[in-house]
């Protein structure tokens, strides 16, 4: 019965009880079918992002007009040393003053002490998915899209947290996501977007359920039209796809030259695009003045995709020692992830499995070829479809110290990784300095208490040992 009290009374005077009334039946119906609507989404977007942390919004409000970062010791992202005695000014989201004299702050500026924490830029990372990286396949493919972006919002605010301040998106519906984030809608990392990853008929990214083959007539597949993968067989289609990634504001564009680890009908040997296709995809990034990059693991799909005009390729596990030489004499990037071990693909059954073995052998074999060869590389996670996975994104960088010096990680987690961003060139979504630390970088910043040159498994805790996060200029985070 509705009990309004004696108030409102006069409001439901001579109408009956409530609950037979027809209209207030109808609204009650409506309410809680929507209501339980929302639960069951509430419950089903806490179910697969995990554990979800409280969203820290500190960055959507106004920054004050100018900090200074004192007691600082600086690594600057490009000098493979820290330099004490320093302090930085930011303002107006970017880095106005790198001063070594210790001068006194200018008037109407917040003054954070660092403690002699090392102040450095914040992370990059070449290889994510900022839409898969915490949705299961099964749900990407399936489910709603309400539980799918509220756990990708979720996983923005963490990488974030972990330090990530800009990321490339390597295939997957992030325009309207980086959109959220760029006017603060939401918390996360700077994203580079690819757009769907563009592959053929059963390449990597071609993730169709048996019902949709064979394809029906132009229908697309339910991995299309969430805009996840776009499947093309012949030239102009693969134009047109292109065409409209750039046009949704792409920055780069990912195209499959193979078969995939995640994609258990598309083995590693599989070469797709033929250099023709290749070089087609190529010119019109170039029209658009920007880049091509070709998901590739096996030697002949890498040099296919080299002699098509392609700037950077992404993990090459599989490649041999010549083929490393050719990326070299090509001057393009090797854009790889360091996996070793299941703990960092996941628990994977059948033939994905089996693929992630060649991975893990095959990556001692890439890194040396790349220091053998001078290879300009880049470091990426290429964390997939499982939030209990995201910390595996700051121990992928880690584990780079198997074959790097500390300061040498550090370096392709900043300016390394910026230099290929810029291959975007007037597709940059975000046009000025990223990844260092000079007067008028942008000020995504880190401070951390302790020096990652000596102990680079710091990084490995961000929630303990970075005790500022700063991106565009707005605290993420400051425990100072």
């Amino acid at each position: 019965m509705l009990r309004l009290g004696s108030k409102y009374g006069h409001l439901v005077h001579n109408i009956g009880c409530g609950c037979v009334n027809p209209d207030l039946q109808r609204a009650s119906r409506r309410l809680e079918a929507f209501s339980r609507r929302s639960f069951l989404s509430s419950i089903g977007a806490a179910a697969i992002a995990g554990v979800l942390t409280k969203p820290s919004f500190a960055q959507t409000a106004a920054p004050p007009s100018k900090i200074l970062f004192r007691e600082v010791r600086l690594f600057d992202g490009k000098l493979g040393t820290v330099k004490d005695g320093a302090q930085i000014l930011v303002e107006d989201g970017r880095i106005s003053e790198v001063d070594m004299t210790n001068a006194p702050p200018p008037e109407d500026t917040t003054v954070i002490k660092c403690r002699n924490g090392v102040l450095m830029p914040g992370l990059i990372d070449a290889h994510w998915h900022a839409i898969f990286a915490a949705v299961p396949v099964n749900i990407l493919l399936n489910g709603d899209p309400g539980i799918i972006f509220a756990a990708s919002t979720a996983e923005a605010d963490r990488t974030l947290s972990r330090g990530f301040t800009t990321i490339r998106d390597l295939g997957g519906p992030s325009f309207s996501f980086k959109q959220a984030i760029d006017t603060g809608l939401i918390p996360g990392p700077r994203i580079y977007p690819s757009g769907a990853m563009i592959t053929t008929s059963g390449g990597h990214a071609d993730l169709r359920l048996p019902g949709e083959i064979p394809r029906d007539g132009g229908k697309l597949s339910k991995g299309e039209l969430f805009g996840g993968a776009a499947i093309v067989d012949d030239i102009g289609d693969l134009k047109m796809r292109i065409r409209e990634q750039l046009l949704q504001g792409a920055s780069q564009i990912k195209l499959v030259g193979g078969g995939g680890v995640s994609s258990p009908r598309s083995p590693l040997d599989v070469v797709t695009f033929s250099e023709e296709e290749l070089r087609a995809g190529v010119e019109v990034a170039q029209d658009w003045n920007t880049y091509v990059t070709v998901h590739a693991y096996t030697s002949r799909a890498i040099r296919r995709a080299l002699a098509a005009g392609v700037q950077s390729i992404e993990h090459a596990h599989l490649m041999d020692e010549d083929t490393a030489a050719m990326i070299a004499e090509k001057g393009a990037w090797l854009s790889t992830q360091p996996f070793l071990t299941a703990e960092d693909t996941g628990p994977l059954t059948g033939p994905s499995a089996d693929r992630a073995q060649q991975l893990f052998l095959g990556t001692p074999r890439i890194y040396a070829f790349a220091r053998k060869h001078g290879i300009k590389t880049a470091w990426g996670s290429d964390v997939l479809f499982s939030p209990a996975l995201g910390p595996r994104q700051s121990m992928m960088l880690t584990h780079l110290a198997n074959w790097y010096k500390n300061a040498e990680v550090l370096q392709m987690a900043t300016s390394g990784n910026a230099e290929l961003l810029a291959l975007s060139n007037l597709r940059d979504p975000y046009p000025g300095k990223l990844g260092v630390i000079e007067e008028g970088a942008f000020a995504d910043l880190l401070v951390v208490d302790g020096n990652p040159l000596d102990d680079i498994r710091l990084i490995e805790d961000p929630h303990k040992n970075f005790v500022v996060i700063m991106k565009d200029g707005r605290l993420h985070k400051s425990t100072l």
